[in-house]
């Protein structure tokens, strides 16, 4: 990257508490990692991992909600690892979310075997083959399956998470059915399950979230529906206004 590439602009949450920055016309966080982040629910001291943790915006989120976790992202990106980073030091959170630059795939050599109570992760969801996506394209690294693939990713999260512990991910609705095998073919049985809708009227789900428990039982809770928009194109719904707002 370089020239008006690296420009870096500063996004916030939680009306300005807590602040984000990220490359104007790098990778971006959406949505997707909002909700991840609110459906994680840490257990009071958990030590969490961030799998592929982009500009560090979940770790911020569970660290600044949660006073006693422990977060430690994992990105390949060596820019993305630097900027989440520097975000952990800006929102002086840099003691309790600590960044690792490296591949998930060698997970092995970056953290014990089950060393973490929760593992997070909002991954690179579109598949190789949709379209073409240029090595030093920071936004289409990080959506496509260029470093890794699903089954990389649950590989890294069961190694990582311990027995009985949680995996949550954010994932399309189209490829749920990809996202259970694979959890599943990892003895990470889904526990809970909810889809993603744009607006009430939406005639299918656009993501589900998904938590998971490593040596879980079989019952799984699927769970009401989540809107974004209270309609078409209209604002959001109350409880994503609520995720933004943060705490009171």
């Amino acid at each position: 990257m370089s020239g008006s590439r690296d420009l870096i602009t500063g996004d916030s949450l939680f009306d300005g508490r807590l602040t984000c920055r990220q490359y104007k016309n790098g990778y971006r966080f959406s949505i997707d990692a909002v909700l991840a982040a609110s459906f994680a629910r840490p257990e009071p001291g958990s030590t969490i991992l961030d799998l592929g943790c982009g500009c560090g915006v979940i770790g911020l989120i569970l660290t600044y909600l949660y006073p006693t976790v422990q977060v430690v992202g994992l990105e390949i990106q060596p820019q993305l690892a630097r900027l989440a980073a520097a975000n952990a030091t800006a929102n002086t959170l840099a003691d309790r979310c600590r960044i690792i630059e490296g591949d998930l795939c060698a997970i092995e050599e970056l953290c014990g075997p089950e060393s973490f109570d929760l593992v997070v992760c909002n991954p690179p969801f579109r598949e190789l083959r949709q379209g073409r996506v240029s090595p030093g394209d920071q936004r289409g690294r990080a959506r496509h399956e260029i470093h890794c693939r699903l089954v990389d990713i649950v590989r890294a999260a069961a190694y990582g998470v311990k027995n009985r512990g949680r995996i949550v991910m954010v994932y399309p609705a189209r490829r749920t059915a990809a996202l259970l095998a694979a959890l599943q073919g990892r003895r990470l049985e889904p526990k809970r399950l909810r889809p993603v809708y744009s607006y009430p009227d939406s005639p299918e789900a656009t993501l589900v979230l998904v938590e998971a428990v490593k040596n879980g039982g079989e019952q799984l809770q699927l769970m009401a529906p989540l809107y974004i928009y209270l309609r078409k194109n209209g604002p959001w719904s109350a409880e994503i206004e609520a995720m933004y707002a943060g705490p009171p």
